[in-house]
């Protein structure tokens, strides 16, 4: 799945390109997650003013109203002149004055969805609910363990669900526990107030590198312009079972955590 580093990529691809473009048409393909909550023509006209991220979700401002994106488990946005004919797995086109803005969505997760404004309804459904930025200046430490010691569940998922942070999905979940010496079992209301602090710094370091090496490419992920990501490259332990950790050699470990899959060192995260 895209996380915060391949959708803040995807937003650096292309906003810069779209921004004060015109709506020439829309037109949609297979039902998505989610409907458009509005008819496709009743975009065409609108202006954009800008692409802002909030958590996975890219939101694109017009001049009246917004479009929110998610990309799903699967999901890529093109932006270019000139795209090849529509196929089977695009499911949005937007053709604009300076660039036609596609979806590619093979699974179907992802969704496009219209509001009149971000206190709309629809919007304050996918979005109310998200916890803090973890690459802004309102992501405190100490606020970041306050919210831990409330939380009861292992940290991992708590990290997952996104009401205290958003965007650290499964891959840079491990990568910062990992960095920050926490196993992904752990309660996240045992981490004690340093460990909390390092792992606060570990979420943030990890997340700016990934940005730096263009995210993640795991099967089909790509930037608006095409291009992949590198991240994964240097995981430390992601997609890393069996294989020797990087730091003491001992076998990266695989479990399972609510229908996600866990990497970790048992020597490096040993509590």
């Amino acid at each position: 799945m895209p996380e915060l580093p391949e959708v803040e990529v995807t937003r650096l691809s292309f906003a810069s390109r779209i921004a004060g473009a015109q709506v020439l048409s829309v037109s949609m393909g297979k039902a998505l997650r989610w409907p458009l909550m509005c008819e496709p023509k009743a975009l065409v006209g609108r202006v954009v003013v800008g692409v802002r991220r909030r958590g996975k979700y890219l939101l694109i401002d017009f001049d009246r109203g917004l479009l929110l994106l998610h990309l799903g488990m699967s999901g890529s946005l093109m932006f270019a002149t000139q795209l090849p004919q529509r196929g089977v797995h695009d499911h949005f086109d937007m053709q604009t004055t300076q660039g036609l803005l596609r979806l590619n969505d093979p699974r179907r997760f992802g969704a496009v969805v219209y509001a009149d404004h971000e206190d709309a309804p629809v919007a304050h459904k996918l979005l109310g609910k998200l916890g803090c930025e973890p690459l802004s200046p309102n992501f405190d430490a100490l606020k970041f363990y306050a919210d831990l010691k409330r939380k009861k569940t292992a940290i991992k998922q708590v990290l997952l669900a996104g009401e205290v942070v958003v965007g650290v999905g499964n891959i840079y979940a491990c990568e910062a526990l990992f960095q920050a010496g926490i196993r992904p079992t752990l309660s996240a209301a045992r981490i004690s107030r340093p460990r909390a602090v390092k792992l606060h710094a570990a979420i943030r370091e990890v997340l700016n590198r990934a940005l730096e090496k263009g995210g993640s490419t795991l099967r089909d992920f790509s930037s608006a312009q095409g291009e992949s990501g590198y991240f994964q490259l240097e995981a430390m332990v992601y997609g890393r079972a069996g294989q020797a950790c990087r730091v003491c050699q001992s076998s990266i470990k695989l479990l399972r955590q609510g229908q996600r899959s866990s990497f970790y060192c048992p020597q490096c995260q040993k509590g």
